[in-house]
């Protein structure tokens, strides 16, 4: 699955940069997340970094974007390839 921001973010900008997919973006209200680069970190690291530094836990999996931890890895390796 992707992740998404919720209307809870706050716009601190500390997920953006910690993003090793460049999947995150400041969007028109608040940052948004490509579900088309976002692999929830599979491939690079053992837990999403966005959601491990977001202070206010607004970054939830995204139910519109059902993936396996396979089709997470596909995709890493599509982005890095």
């Amino acid at each position: 699955m992707a992740l998404k921001i919720t209307d809870e973010c706050i716009n601190c900008d500390v997920c953006e940069p910690v993003c090793p997919n460049t999947a995150i973006y400041q969007g028109d209200e608040i940052f948004e997340i490509d579900p088309q680069r976002c692999t929830e970190c599979v491939g690079h690291f053992n837990e999403p970094q966005c959601v491990s530094v977001c202070p206010v836990d607004c970054i939830p999996k995204d139910p519109n974007y059902h993936e396996t931890t396979e089709q997470l890895l596909r995709k890493y390796h599509f982005l890095n390839s």
